[in-house]
């Protein structure tokens, strides 16, 4: 029982850091000792610990002993970076689900994202289109089949969640995107994993330039502070 109780509170310190981090509570140059870290938590150093190694590992902190835990900015070469590597994953992961192909409940799963995507579009709640979007593409990555592909995909998930939440407000309709996403559903039900590569790379690209160019009008070259 001692050992559940240890992880539980692994896992909640982890879960609770890494959610302040993304949503920006915890700001981007903040610096906390880990004494300060277990007291804003209320929770022992070990588990606070123990979160912050595995924090650090997906690049959201940097850890120097006896100067604290440092919250990570990013600049935007940084995001670049980033994004090049989760999107050649991406591809990879709706390439691999393709070539399994959707069962008919996953079939209508995926387009009833689509349709709320749409819907949330035509009502203008982006925050709201910006959620089922990771929903959207979190679930053909879940289809994959290749669960060190998706360990992978979800460490650099949150480096570019930050940026994206950033750039919420400055961006337009995403009517491109819908009609994208239509196309590349389109592709996953044929099966057809090449078409499927083409269809996803071609609409990560588009995306991931959009992202860059309006995270560079918010913040020019002074990064994710």
């Amino acid at each position: 029982m001692h050992g559940l109780t240890e992880m539980a509170a692994r896992e909640r310190a982890y879960h609770d850091l890494r959610y302040r981090i993304l949503t920006g509570r915890l700001a981007p140059g903040t610096t906390l000792l880990e004494t300060e870290l277990a007291g804003l938590l209320s929770l022992s150093r070990t588990p606070v610990r123990e979160a912050v190694i595995k924090l650090e590992e997906e690049g959201l902190v940097e850890v120097r002993p006896r100067h604290g835990v440092t919250v990570k900015a990013l600049s935007l070469q940084d995001f670049a970076n980033i994004l090049d590597v989760f999107s050649a994953l991406e591809v990879r992961a709706f390439e691999l689900t393709a070539e399994r192909g959707l069962t008919p409940e996953q079939t209508r799963l995926l387009e009833r994202m689509v349709e709320d995507m749409e819907v949330a579009t035509a009502s203008g709640d982006i925050a709201r289109w910006s959620d089922l979007d990771d929903e959207f593409h979190s679930e053909v990555v879940a289809l994959c089949g290749n669960q060190r592909l998706q360990t992978a995909l979800n460490a650099f998930w949150g480096q570019q969640y930050r940026a994206r939440m950033m750039i919420l407000p400055t961006r337009p309709l995403p009517e491109e995107s819908n009609a994208e996403h239509r196309s590349v559903l389109d592709a996953l039900k044929q099966g057809d994993r090449a078409l499927t590569r083409e269809r996803h790379n071609a609409h990560r690209d588009r995306a991931d330039k959009q992202q860059l160019e309006l995270l560079s009008r918010s913040l020019g070259s002074s990064g994710l502070a």
